[in-house]
């Protein structure tokens, strides 16, 4: 696992961005069509605006790209602005320049929605699999929506949101009442199966999450730790968010002292 701590959530995102333009560039060298995993929240928008811009720059074109989100709210009616398919539409299918029909969401809203798990299993096998999925972490230490005692080797399924999860999330909504109780989500094997994982944390408040993904054991009781055991995760966050880490000083210096061809570089 890569850790790379940023001064602010900024520079937090144009380090995420790069990265994933750099797998996205190395994909499509060989001439391929790269797929992205995105996530939702406020963690990845700052990478997302940074991807735009390189986007807008030319420096990278994602109009042949594929996305597949991580997970999408069960209970919530058709076009709901906050349904995680018109949040992916907003902040990531038009900002990117890519095809509505290459972006994809679980579908949250199936009446037969283990049928619907198992189907976006199938998709995302169907495309190649993930190149390199953005992630984000919530407070308890789950990504995607896997929350805590989630299967280390989980699929795409229904789950039941935590209360701390649905209180997180209460500041999208007019009432924490509006807060789904129930998504599908990739599972945690799922994301393990993306070649390339990305994490990103800005603030305090996701500090001790970032410990438990990074320096703690690797259980259900903190999901996201599960990156531990993927064979090329990135961790960037800023210094708030990386406040808990106890090697914080070996992570910049491992990072300050890597060969050029392991650095991840910005513009």
């Amino acid at each position: 696992m890569d850790v790379i701590i940023c001064r602010d959530d900024a520079e937090v995102g144009a380090y995420a961005a790069a990265k994933v333009a750099k797998v996205a560039q190395a994909v499509q060298k060989v001439g391929k069509n790269v797929v992205i995993g995105v996530a939702t929240g406020s963690s990845p928008l700052a990478t997302y605006a940074a991807l735009a811009k390189l986007v807008e720059d030319g420096k990278l074109d994602l109009s042949q790209a594929s996305a597949f989100a991580l997970d999408e709210y069960v209970g919530l009616p058709q076009g709901h602005p906050e349904s995680y398919r018109e949040v992916i539409r907003r902040t990531v299918a038009e900002p990117l320049r890519m095809r509505s029909d290459r972006v994809h969401v679980p579908d949250g809203f199936a009446d037969d929605l283990e049928q619907a798990a198992a189907d976006y299993e199938q998709a995302i096998k169907d495309a190649g699999g993930v190149d390199v999925q953005i992630l984000g972490v919530g407070s308890n230490g789950h990504i995607g929506f896997n929350e805590p005692t989630s299967s280390l080797n989980s699929r795409t399924r229904i789950k039941t949101l935590t209360p701390r999860t649905r209180a997180d999330n209460a500041r999208f909504f007019d009432t924490p009442e509006q807060v789904p109780h129930h998504c599908l989500t990739q599972g945690l094997g799922t994301i393990m199966d993306a070649r390339h994982c990305v994490l990103v944390a800005s603030g305090q408040g996701k500090a001790e999450a970032v410990k438990a993904v990074v320096e703690g054991p690797i259980t259900a009781m903190f999901p996201g730790s599960v990156l531990q055991m993927h064979p090329a995760a990135t961790v960037i966050v800023d210094e708030a968010a990386a406040s808990a880490l106890e090697l914080g000083d070996y992570y910049r210096q491992m990072y300050d002292n890597l060969p050029d061809w392991q650095r991840v570089v910005l513009g």
